[in-house]
């Protein structure tokens, strides 16, 4: 019997007293007669006995499973960019149901947890697929349904899709052509649910289609996987508790089908042990892992030699440093944490140092059965996630990751992933099967998401292509090369071979190499560091090269080097290596020495005593441990400020450029930046030397950047033709406004009282001019007869009108597709335009997003390295947010 059912199951769950709605949309397939009676699984291998009949043809469980998996390689597709497809999670639930659990709260988080946007979207599938959507059962009257609805509209929290089900007709799986529809017709996208593929599903407990629910979803997990291009994640859960709730046949089935088809069916892993049944709240951790996990993933791939987000020039910026962890158990580092997350940006996790390691070795090698009951792939993981739990609440460091809509995480302190072998100054062994290893780990590196994996470039030819050739092709993670020499010194040009060498044939994002010297008589500490220099003008693009010296005589070395520098902590037992010192003592070091002066920031205005800028930039600087100094420098005429100590300081490092200065600050710059020159003011001014030393003062604009970052979020890339901006306000900000809506790709129409004002934002960055907001299509040039004659709509208002004006917006424009109101005052925090859009539920973006957003971009370029955005952002908000007696 071949039959297409499709409709929609609803479902209540209550975890932590919040009702969610669970929903499954499902299509059915036959499955084919089993050609015996009983399945027989035993030692985690499907017996030769049970098979499948199709077509005339008998097929092994294995051999069909092993035929998908050899050509999923081949015809993977899934892209970064502009990704607007569902997630899938795969897996095996236990009795904490953590699979349906993840998928409801990551569809939760995707729109920004808004029950109306999630009603909106259920309603949507029920509509594209008409009454075949809808169980016959479920009809009900016109009353009851109403009622239903407004029920149902205040406990829609999460979206799940499951692609496996059970009903009175027995087992059926989801046919992946539904799932393809659906998709094409724009129905499911990646904020309208998170596909489910779970091989524990209540329809496994039936023996008798146990087998062919196995392979009738592996060949599910394959479309999806590779004909789709959907991003999947392995959700693997393997309880430690006896009373776990997962029976002993579904861990037979887990290991039966890992190999084949979780691992293979999947980019990205997340490990989770009792949390899905635990009382306490590790569970939030396991749901913040995964969207942190999806946040990477979404990431825009890393650019050699590129700037920006997800940057090495940022990553491992100026005066950034790494933690490398050497413990065999990463709970040995937890009394440490707290202080070392005070002084570093990174962590670096050494899997080469850990007990699970040597586990994952000696059940590779077979010879010692002590360690057939663990699973050392698993804990190595699963520790790299406990690393980033204890770290999450200690990451003032932490740069920001984009994640969805209006989302960012900024807990999430970076890993960077090594296994380093032994001959370079590591554990794991550097035979022929111990690089082999080392290459399974470093792809376990990729599927964790780290941010940073160190990929040692002396190895394997083949495998290392493979390697890189996935980190380009599936993930985001940025690739450090490396090499160690142990024991012996180079010259010169060996020494900048080395590093052309770890650029790994362009692929390489960052190079590292630590050299060894036999003495120091002759500043050889310095070796590394002057090749560094040497190397970085050879080749192009330029990438970030780190260069440092062995042992006691090579601690020099790391107060030189200015990249991403490895440390220890006063607060450890021991250090991981002969010679490190600590992010302090390197910072000192860098003081005494005039690597790092203390230089001078101020903002430039007047009338400036409201301005949060002092304590954010101060703030910030502070959290880096930076020993800069940010203040006003209210004055009223830019002269003033030109003439006066701090411009003219040794030490000026840059400022901030506020009303009434932005346009006259740009005669006493040298260079422009595109972005201010298009805009035609000046918000940032950042201080460089030229090759002879001479300072080089620079003007840019980050205005645009604090008002295209939280749209850009909002509205991703599904700009479609007829999206409108509708700018109010002609004064300096609505340029940057319009500069933004441009960059977005949004069309534009202003809006001024003095229509001089708007006519010359048209003429320079393109669009129309309104002469009112009325909706009469007959007035012409009213922002209604715009709208009809070009068949648009407003996508995003953005006022830059002063908080005083009081202004509104007509209902006209509330009444149908709700826009994004952005409206660039900060203070107050609620102005009459938000305190009305947000009441008609809008999605809205207050002033003081901006302020932290542009913020963050002016430290970026000041310093050279990633912003403590959680920082910034806390300062901001204490000074924004009303009081009481607001």
């Amino acid at each position: 019997m071949e039959m297409r059912r499709r409709y929609i199951r609803g479902g209540v769950m209550a975890p932590l007293n919040l009702c969610v709605i669970a929903m499954m949309v499902s299509a059915v397939t036959s499955f084919v007669t089993p050609t015996s009676s009983t399945s027989v699984i035993s030692g985690g291998v499907a017996e030769s006995s049970r098979s499948y009949t199709k077509s005339g043809v008998t097929t092994p469980l294995s051999a069909t499973v092993d035929a998908e998996v050899e050509s999923s390689s081949k015809k993977s597709s899934f892209k970064f960019d502009n990704y607007d497809k569902p997630i899938v999670l795969l897996g095996l639930s236990s009795e904490g149901n953590e699979l349906q659990r993840l998928a409801l709260s990551l569809s939760a988080s995707l729109v920004g947890n808004n029950p109306q946007t999630m009603q909106s979207t259920l309603d949507k599938l029920e509509r594209s697929q008409g009454a075949l959507l809808v169980a016959e059962d479920e009809e009900e009257d016109d009353a009851a349904e109403s009622k239903a609805s407004d029920e149902q509209q205040q406990q829609v929290a999460g979206i799940s899709l499951s692609a496996v089900g059970l009903d009175e007709e027995g087992p059926f799986v989801l046919d992946a052509g539904l799932i393809g529809e659906l998709i094409r017709e724009k129905t499911l996208s990646l904020t309208s649910g998170v596909v489910v593929l779970d091989f524990n599903h209540a329809a496994f407990h039936n023996k008798e289609f146990e087998v062919d629910l196995i392979r009738a979803l592996s060949s599910v997990a394959k479309q999806l996987y590779e004909e789709l291009g959907l991003l999947s994640v392995y959700v693997n859960v393997q309880p430690d508790d006896a009373d776990s709730g997962m029976s002993d046949k579904a861990k037979e089935r887990k290991d039966m089908i890992e190999k084949d088809v979780l691992i293979p069916f999947s980019d990205y892993e997340i490990c989770v042990k009792n949390e899905g049944t635990a009382d306490d709240s590790s569970w939030d951790n396991i749901e913040w892992e995964l969207q942190r996990m999806i946040g990477r993933a979404l990431l825009a791939p890393p650019v050699v030699g590129g700037t920006g987000t997800n940057s090495a020039d940022l990553m491992m910026g100026l005066n950034t440093f790494f933690l490398s962890l050497s413990f065999p158990h990463v709970e040995d580092a937890s009394p440490y944490i707290e202080q070392m997350c005070l002084d570093v940006d990174s962590m670096e996790y050494r899997v080469d140092l850990l007990q699970a390691a040597k586990d994952y070795l000696t059940k590779a090698s077979g010879d010692d059965d002590s360690c057939n009951d663990k699973d050392p792939r698993f804990d190595i993981l699963y520790q790299q996630q406990r690393l980033r739990f204890m770290c999450r609440p200690n990451a003032q460091r932490a740069p920001a990751l984009p994640f969805a809509g209006s989302g960012i995480i900024d807990d999430a302190l970076p890993i960077v992933y090594t296994v380093r072998t032994a001959h370079q100054a590591g554990t794991w062994p550097d035979d022929e099967e111990g690089i082999k290893h080392m290459f399974d780990l470093l792809e376990l590196g990729l599927r964790s998401g780290a941010e940073v994996l160190d990929v040692e470039s002396a190895w394997d030819a083949k495998l290392t292509d493979k390697l890189m050739k996935r980190a380009k092709d599936r993930h985001t993670s940025l690739i450090l090369g490396s090499h160690h020499v142990v024991g012996e010194e180079v010259s010169m040009d060996e020494a900048i071979e080395l590093y052309r060498q770890c650029r790994m044939d362009g692929r390489a994002h960052g190079a590292k190499v630590v050299l060894s010297i036999n003495g120091n008589d002759n500043d050889e500490d310095q070796l590394a560091y002057k090749a560094s220099i040497a190397a970085a003008k050879m080749d192009k693009p330029e990438i970030p090269n780190i260069g440092l010296i062995l042992g006691e005589d090579g601690s020099y070395s790391r107060i030189l080097n200015p990249r991403f520098t490895p440390v220890t902590h006063e607060t450890l037992p021991f250090k991981a290596a002969p010679g490190q010192l600590t992010a302090a003592e390197i910072m000192a070091g860098r003081l005494l020495t005039g690597q790092v002066p203390t230089e001078r920031y101020a903002i430039l205005g007047h009338n400036i005593a409201y301005s949060v800028s002092p304590q954010m930039q101060g703030s910030a600087f502070a959290a880096v441990k930076l020993p800069h100094t940010y203040t006003r420098a209210d004055v009223e005429t830019v002269e003033e400020f030109v003439e006066g100590p701090i411009w003219n300081d040794d030490n000026f490092g840059g400022c901030s450029v506020t009303i009434p200065h932005k346009a006259n600050i740009i005669p006493h710059v040298d260079v422009l930046t595109d972005a201010a020159k298009e805009i035609g003011s000046v918000n940032t001014v950042i201080v460089k030397k030229d090759k002879k030393g001479t300072r080089v003062l620079i003007g840019d604009n980050t205005d645009w950047k604090g008002i295209y970052n939280p749209l850009r979020r909002r509205i991703g890339d599904k700009i479609k033709s007829g999206s409108y901006a509708l700018i109010l306000g002609g004064g300096g900000t609505a340029r940057a406004a319009a500069y933004a809506a441009t960059k977005l790709g949004l069309d534009r129409i202003y809006y001024n009282r003095t229509p001089e004002k708007a006519q010359d934002l048209a003429t320079e960055f393109g669009g129309f001019v309104a002469s009112s907001l009325s909706d009469d299509a007959d007035t012409k040039n009213s922002l209604g007869a715009i709208l009809v004659e070009n068949q648009g709509n407003v996508q995003v208002v953005i006022s830059t009108l002063p908080a005083a004006a009081k202004f509104e917006l007509p209902e006209w424009i509330l009444s149908s597709a709700l826009p994004i109101v952005f409206d660039v005052n900060y203070k107050p925090y609620n102005t009459a335009l938000l305190l009305q859009t947000t009441a008609k539920g809008c999605d809205v973006v207050r002033g003081s997003e901006m302020l932290w957003e542009q913020g963050v971009g002016q430290f970026e370029l000041w310093t050279g390295r990633t912003a403590p955005y959680g920082v910034m952002k806390k300062v901001v908000l204490e000074n924004c947010l009303p009081t009481e007696a607001d």
